[in-house]
């Protein structure tokens, strides 16, 4: 696997400067399949690193409206177990066969938009969460291990949300499951590009 370089000192000139190898990773770039994902999974010290890149997204006033919840080992097979507890509960047996994607990878790290009262629209701070999702997604893969970004019931759901530890107007953004591939991931039918852009024209 492969690990980041430091991050510069704040006050750093950080040049503009192209870099084909990452428009490279970006055209190959392919999530992995939740199910394929097995051991080993990101190191803490990786996990740290991970998180460190994820959070350098553009962020409106830095608020840093996002926090992290790291899903690991026997207290990730806990949560799980506790979200069955719930779904089995009220008989949702479609809501119990969806915590797979939860249950097979090794690591999940779910991203918690946490919004704060700011002049900063509500929204803007939400999409800020989104990109540390894609952001945290993109820096595993280049790490070398798979990731997924999911959501399902879970993500949504009070009781679930509750047990994860959520408070007050937080919502998951997103879980990010993290692991090595058993299998590589098949490229999928992408959408038109020029068939969604259009150039505004006075």
């Amino acid at each position: 696997m492969t690990d980041a370089p430091s991050q510069p000192e704040f006050g750093t000139p950080l040049p503009v400067e192209a870099a084909p190898e990452v428009l490279e990773f970006l055209r190959r770039r392919r999530s992995t399949s939740a199910v394929t994902l097995a051991e080993p999974a990101p190191s803490e010290a990786q996990v740290a690193e991970l998180i460190r890149l994820a959070i350098r997204v553009p962020d409106h006033g830095k608020l840093a409206p996002w926090r992290f919840i790291v899903l690991e080992g026997a207290d990730k097979a806990t949560f799980a177990a506790r979200l069955e507890q719930i779904a089995e509960a009220r008989g949702d047996q479609s809501a119990v066969a969806k915590l797979a994607k939860l249950k097979t990878p090794p690591l999940a790290i779910a991203v918690v938009a946490a919004p704060r009262a700011a002049a900063i629209p509500e929204w803007e701070q939400l999409l800020s969460a989104g990109a540390v999702c894609t952001t945290l997604t993109y820096a595993a893969l280049a790490m070398g291990y798979g990731a997924n970004w999911i959501t399902d019931w879970y993500a949504y759901d009070p009781e679930a949300c509750a047990t994860l530890g959520l408070e007050g107007a937080e919502k998951v953004a997103g879980f990010i499951l993290l692991g090595t591939p058993r299998e590589p991931p098949l490229e999928r039918e992408r959408p038109d590009a020029a068939a969604l852009t259009r150039r505004w024209r006075a």
